[in-house]
């Protein structure tokens, strides 16, 4: 039989052979370890799985996980009275009707108000008005660039009339918001009652079940409960403080719709760095232009001392127990880094991210010195 064309048989590596020869050469402890690294993979084959299926109602989640971070407080002073399961339930209804109420009211400020504004704002622009007034002092500086007060005026009333045709649709967006919202409303409702009633039975299966020493991640979760609360109660309740101390201030200084202006200073409190400035800065201006030269000074007085640091420099380190673990640059970065990479969303998750990060950093220099001091202990 010719054997010309016959493929030759391949030749085993020595340890191939040797296997063949004397049978496998794995230990038991080799057949374990391989078994704990596919387990290890598996693991977060897993855990990657299910951050992809909660992702569109991960945002609702975390900010549940938060609110009952920020309101263990009240929580456990109800519990010895009420038991934990109504004390749960009171204090998540209660935390869901305010959300609620703040959500709505700030949507009718913005379209009934807006729309009463937009609306006495184009009839501001007739001869003698407080809009043409306007128009006519800015236009002397801007008539110097080639625009002259009659072009100005026209587009000053032009865009009032687009704020005006525009509340309809304003009114529809918020709708659609609400309406997309409401699944993740669900969400941040059953997880804050959940965490509320079982974080301490969550902490203690992630130390048994993270790949870290269970001290370590007992400092991770701190970390996380820390910045979490520090990050809704700062943020929330410095920009509601803002609104409120700006709304007083438009109220006295004469600024039409206070209560809409105060709105717009709590949302733009969100905006970081420059915050309610980008209303209470523009009234003062406004007012100083239009010929209340006295009336303006008070409003950039009153948003330069009392809404900008009031809040931040009194009220903030009262919610939260006093300032953060990390520097004011790396909060900084971390809110506006947030904001570029997630939306409006970023401004709780930069801050939560980056103090976990820092944290995980932290351990591993700890770890590193102990093994320093380890090395540097051994003779020789």
């Amino acid at each position: 039989m010719p054997t010309g064309d016959a493929i030759p048989p391949l030749r085993l590596s020595p340890g191939e052979q040797q296997e063949h020869d004397h049978g496998s050469m794995e230990t038991p402890a080799d057949a374990a370890r391989g078994e704990r690294r596919a387990l290890g993979w598996a693991a977060i084959a897993a855990a990657a799985t299910i951050a992809w299926i909660v992702m569109p109602v991960g945002i609702g989640i975390l900010l549940g996980t938060l609110l009952a971070f920020a309101l263990q407080p009240p929580f456990e002073r109800l519990r010895p009275r009420l038991g934990a399961g109504w004390s749960a339930l009171v204090v998540v209804g209660a935390s869901v009707l305010t959300l609620a109420g703040t959500m709505g009211g700030l949507a009718w400020l913005f379209v009934s108000k807006g729309t009463t504004l937009a609306r006495e704002s184009i009839a501001s622009f007739a001869p003698g008005g407080l809009g043409q007034s306007l128009v006519t002092a800015v236009g002397q500086l801007t008539s110097r660039i080639g625009v002259s007060p009659d072009e100005l005026s026209a587009r000053a009333r032009s865009a009032a009339e687009s704020l005006a045709a525009g509340a309809a649709s304003i009114a529809e967006v918020l709708a659609a918001a609400t309406a997309s919202s409401a699944l993740g409303l669900l969400f941040a409702t059953l997880s804050m009652h959940f965490i509320l009633r079982n974080w301490q039975a969550v902490a203690l299966l992630a130390q048994e079940t993270f790949p870290l020493r269970p001290d370590y991640t007992a400092q991770l979760l701190a970390e996380f409960r820390r910045v979490g609360r520090t990050t809704l109660l700062g943020t929330i309740g410095t920009g509601l403080a803002q609104g409120v101390l700006a709304t007083l201030g438009f109220w006295f200084t004469g600024v039409p719709e206070p209560l809409f202006f105060g709105a717009a200073a709590a949302i733009a409190s969100l905006v970081p760095p420059v915050g309610a400035t980008l209303v209470w800065a523009p009234a003062g201006v406004v007012l100083i232009a239009i010929g209340h030269p006295m009336l303006g000074v008070i409003e950039l007085a009153w948003g330069a001392v009392v809404v900008a640091l009031v809040p931040e420099y009194v009220l903030r380190p009262w919610l939260v127990g006093g300032s953060g673990h990390l520097p004011s640059l790396v909060t900084f970065a971390a809110l506006l880094g947030g904001v570029q990479a997630f939306g409006l969303k970023g401004l709780v998750l930069g801050p939560v991210l980056m103090s976990l990060a820092v944290a995980v950093l932290r351990l591993y220099a700890t770890e590193a010195r102990k093994r320093r001091a380890d090395l540097g202990s051994r003779p020789g």
